[in-house]
């Protein structure tokens, strides 16, 4: 059996925190290793306990998510951070996808899905909220009127096979990997050898990254 995941929670709502925490603990493959109030109080136990993730509200005292999440990524790359968060506005969505966060979840969504989430960013996965993957797809594909900034791709990026563009489109609609292999008829394995051909050549490491650059160079639409 493999190790648990190890899981930080930063939030500055105490019951709601307790409570995931409490809810989190019933799963025998996440471990909940500790709780943070605020953002630095974040920074500061994920550079002590080094989890593989972490669970981290926007609106806190003391250091903002953005800012903790910002830090964690620069101090601890492999910490990877998920947002669960009770604001569905643009300036926290992209604000925080720029600072590293590797998915986004809304508090609205049951606590399956945020185990599911957990999951899916310790595999490498990239999980947004249907209403944020949305966003992302409008705003990147420049169907709204102030298109965000993002870190351009390198100019080096070499050019992707007819399946790797198929299975990128893929991951642009939220397809986990078991769904991709089932859609195109191939294996898991493939499926995975194929996402690391795509990281390698467009110098990415999320499947977030390759969507976004895919969309910033029109490689993806709206309707792709």
């Amino acid at each position: 059996m493999s190790d648990p995941i190890r899981v930080l929670l930063a939030d500055d709502h105490i019951m709601l925190r307790q409570g995931t925490a409490a809810l989190l603990r019933r799963e025998p493959d996440i471990h909940v290793v500790a709780e943070a109030g605020n953002g630095q109080e974040a920074i500061d136990l994920a550079d002590q306990l080094k989890p593989d993730i972490v669970v981290m509200d926007v609106r806190m005292p003391v250091l903002s998510g953005i800012d903790a999440t910002r830090r964690i990524r620069e101090m601890l790359p492999g910490v990877q951070v998920l947002v669960l968060s009770a604001h569905d506005d643009d300036q926290y969505i992209f604000s925080l996808l720029q600072a590293g966060a590797s998915g986004y979840l809304l508090k609205t969504a049951p606590v399956s899905a945020l185990i599911k989430a957990i999951h899916q960013v310790h595999d490498g996965e990239s999980p947004l909220d249907p209403a944020i993957a949305r966003k992302v797809v409008l705003r990147m594909s420049g169907r709204e009127q102030t298109p965000v900034a993002v870190q351009d791709a390198k100019t080096d990026i070499e050019e992707l096979t007819a399946r790797e563009l198929e299975v990128l489109k893929l991951l642009a609609q939220g397809l986990s990997n078991n769904a991709i292999a089932q859609a195109l008829s191939i294996s898991d394995r493939t499926v995975q050898a194929h996402l690391t051909n795509i990281f390698a050549k467009m110098h990415v490491s999320s499947r977030l990254e390759a969507v976004l650059i895919a969309i910033r160079r029109d490689w993806l639409t709206l309707a792709s």
